[in-house]
């Protein structure tokens, strides 16, 4: 399986950045580049081009976050759609439920929660200050499934 590494992308022009660096992180990612590079419905697009401040609720200091990707993609009623995408596995995507026990585990997915919270406050806030889209993509939403 792949983990990360290199995308070549066979459509360059449609890549908002230096083509030539594109690292995915994971297989979802790399996934994600492989359909943004060849829809014809996608104008334009980048992998962590896009750097939004945050507070960390860790630390309560400021940190930057590279959002996954930004995208332009041209809709079905001609209009011109501009998002930005994060790709998260589920169980990261939503609040871990209160256990009877705090173990490390636990103490960690929250952290890891509050920390992305704010990164997802930052980028929906920073999308609609530009009239952009933030969306947050799960295995779900990539037809990824586990046997």
């Amino acid at each position: 399986m792949i983990r990360q590494g290199r995308f070549v992308p066979k459509n360059r022009h449609k890549y908002r950045g230096n083509p030539d660096n594109i690292i995915f992180r994971s297989s979802w990612e790399r996934r994600t580049m492989l359909y943004l590079d060849e829809h014809p419905s996608i104008i334009e697009w980048s992998s962590e081009e896009i750097v939004i401040p945050y507070i960390s609720p860790i630390d309560n200091r400021y940190h930057r976050y590279f959002v996954d990707f930004f995208i332009k993609i041209k809709t079905k009623d001609g209009q011109i759609k501009t998002m930005l995408w994060e790709i998260k596995p589920a169980a990261h995507a939503q609040q871990p439920e209160k256990k009877k026990r705090i173990t490390k585990q636990y103490i960690t997915e929250v952290m890891r929660w509050g920390v992305n919270e704010a990164k997802w406050k930052a980028a929906t806030e920073y999308c609609l200050d530009r009239g952009w889209e933030f969306k947050i993509l799960t295995e779900h939403d990539l037809g990824i499934t586990y046997k």
